[in-house]
């Protein structure tokens, strides 16, 4: 049976994460880490207002096609 590698591996735990953080460090540099989390944050933080705003969309056209139905009920 085939295990795709990452679910085979796991996530990583303990020490790992200190490795994979120096990584970054030494790939980005200690002055831009800064800049990197705030766009990663402002990003994650467009990509829930984007997500609130698509369910409030479905939520008002389900809304308004339950209306419509229920009026074509009433007008039969």
């Amino acid at each position: 049976m085939f295990i795709p590698l990452p679910l085979a591996l796991g996530l990583p735990q303990g020490s790992e994460w200190f490795w994979i953080v120096l990584v970054i460090i030494l790939l980005f540099g200690a002055k831009k880490l800064p800049e990197l989390a705030r766009s990663i944050g402002r990003s994650l933080g467009e990509f829930s207002r984007a997500k609130d705003d698509f369910e409030k969309e479905v939520k008002n056209a389900v809304k308004d096609a339950d209306k419509k139905d229920s009026n074509n009920t009433k007008a039969s």
